[in-house]
């Protein structure tokens, strides 16, 4: 018996994400965009080092940190993308989420 009333309630169980749904809900938006404000000046700051190491050393024919110059100046880029979209895919995947049935 008591198993068919938890099935039963288990069954109608809804999720109506919303930002009144919790006081500070404002603040923690205000927290999350000021993070990613830090996040991409810490990126544009990768992509502005990484960018003189790689000229510095293919100037002077140094062929490991023209390397890792290019590397870091594309994990910056690369990062400052997931980033910029990181809004845009949660939405996809909760809206996804939301279709199961």
């Amino acid at each position: 018996m008591l198993n068919a009333l938890l099935l039963a309630a288990v069954n109608n169980v809804e999720v109506n994400p919303t930002s009144s749904g919790l006081p500070g809900s404002g603040v923690l938006q205000e927290l999350v965009d000021g993070l990613a404000f830090w996040a991409l000046l810490a990126c544009l700051t990768g992509v502005i080092v990484a960018a003189a190491v790689w000229a510095f050393a293919a100037h002077s024919n140094n062929h490991h940190y023209s390397a890792n110059g290019r590397r870091g100046l594309l994990v910056s880029a690369v990062a400052a993308l997931a980033i910029g979209a990181s809004a845009a895919i949660v939405n996809f995947f909760a809206e996804a989420g939301g279709k199961v049935k």
